[in-house]
């Protein structure tokens, strides 16, 4: 792939470049109705195809928010015209390369030192890069090591970037401004926490011990002395990354073992320690032999105890089966308003009420099969279904807490990957 010799770092720079996006979007759209109206076929797959690809170029070049909210989106595809989710996918591995030398300006920026003054050898290429940075290969006093380099300019552009992007994705998925809003305050707050290497480093020191006991799953060293705000330095693990290893022939066993590995980990963060690794992507796991290593922790997500215990009492099949109490449960957490008419009501109780069955099954059943491509089949029939729901478009408005914006994407997620694996897992929930 091409390397990247500079990323835009000024605001008129990346509003031009977005703006650009959204005229793209519009002479498309044009484009569209008019062959329509022309020709009488709906040509609406064609237009977003186009869009999709046009969008992520943009994205992938500017890197940073609008690469990793389309890294985000990716993820769940009952949210996503199908196009979208394909093209976005790109953004958790095939993103441009930074040039080396604009590498090596950054590591000075930081250490005051070259990659190959402060480390023994360090790769001039990219082993992997993403969204907010890349990871080199570097040796240092013996070891092998992973250092993750942040793209330049991407802390200060987080802000004006998703202001640019907000009316861009109402108009491409079809939101309000109102239902968007604390989607995008939220993903502007993890996005910020996402650029302080600091932070990550001490969140994954401290969630990695606090995990540590947990079988089949292990977490790489992390190296303070050589880390920084925008540098992180963590021992080099050789192992398969999950999705290339779900591709691959292994036993059913052997999948089962990584998937409960994968679930337990999980469970233990959200159930127990109430804060949590909220980026599950293929890519921020790796098998090795017949253990999960969890590589990065740079989004994570606390739990407000109140939060915690309102949504997961919706699972909980006594107030499923409980209209009443479902229902003062959904008021509780946001999703119902006090304003809302009687018909707005039940249409909102039976859309979150099929939702919460579906989305709990695997915790009713003792152990669930996440090879039944059946089940996946209903959770996209669910969200095609949502989305073109003229009723709920018209009522949708800014519901629930922002804390279960992460919450809800990490499940998908965890789900995704557990379904990539075809694992049979032994799945339990605390009653609420």
């Amino acid at each position: 792939m091409k390397e990247q010799s500079n990323i835009p770092k000024h605001k008129i720079g990346r509003a031009a470049a977005l703006l650009g996006a959204g005229a793209r979007v519009g002479a498309n759209y044009l484009k569209y109705r008019g062959l329509q109206k022309l020709t009488g076929h709906d040509g609406r797959a064609a237009f977003h195809e186009a869009t999709a690809a046009q969008a992520f170029e943009t994205f992938s070049h500017l890197k940073g928010g609008p690469l990793k909210l389309a890294q985000m989106l990716s993820l769940d595809r009952n949210l996503l015209p199908e196009p979208y989710a394909d093209a976005f996918a790109q953004a958790r591995y095939s993103a441009p390369p930074l040039s080396y030398p604009l590498v090596v300006r950054t590591v000075q920026r930081e250490t005051g030192r070259r990659p190959d003054e402060l480390f023994d050898t360090f790769s001039q290429q990219a082993i992997a890069g993403a969204s907010i940075g890349q990871v080199h290969r570097a040796t240092q006093g013996g070891r092998d090591l992973a250092v993750k380099i942040q793209y330049p300019g991407i802390a200060d552009s987080v802000r004006s970037d998703l202001a640019i992007v907000k009316p861009l994705a109402m108009r491409l998925f079809n939101l309000n401004a109102h239902a968007i809003a604390p989607y995008l305050a939220e993903v502007e707050s993890r996005l910020l926490e996402e650029t302080d290497y600091t932070l990550e480093l001490h969140r994954s020191q401290d969630l990695a011990a606090r995990s540590s006991h947990l079988p089949r799953t292990r977490f790489p060293d992390f190296l303070p002395a050589l880390s920084s705000r925008r540098i992180l330095t963590m021992e080099w693990v050789d192992g398969e990354l999950l999705d290339a290893y779900a591709a691959r022939q292994t036993s059913q066993a052997a999948r089962d073992r990584i998937g409960r590995a994968l679930w337990d980990f999980y469970h233990h963060q959200i159930h127990t320690l109430r804060i949590f690794h909220a980026d599950p992507h293929p890519g921020n796991f790796m098998v090795k032999g017949d253990e999960l290593w969890v590589l990065d922790f740079g989004c994570v997500k606390s739990l407000p105890e109140k939060f915690y215990r309102e949504y997961f009492s919706l699972m909980n099949p006594e107030n499923l089966l409980h209209r009443e109490r479902f229902e003062s449960i959904l008021r509780a957490l946001g999703l119902l308003l006090p304003d809302d008419p009687p018909r707005a009501v039940r249409k909102l109780t039976r859309v979150f009420h099929e939702s919460v069955a579906l989305l709990s099954r695997p915790f009713h059943r003792g152990e669930f099969d996440f090879g039944d491509r059946g089940y996946f089949d209903e959770l996209a029939s669910f969200g095609e279904r949502t989305r073109q729901d003229a009723e709920l478009q018209q009522i949708n408005t800014a519901r629930g807490s922002a804390d279960a914006i992460y919450l809800n994407r990490t499940y998908f997620g965890l789900y995704h990957l557990a379904g990539s694996l075809g694992a049979r897992i032994r799945t339990t929930l605390p009653v609420m």
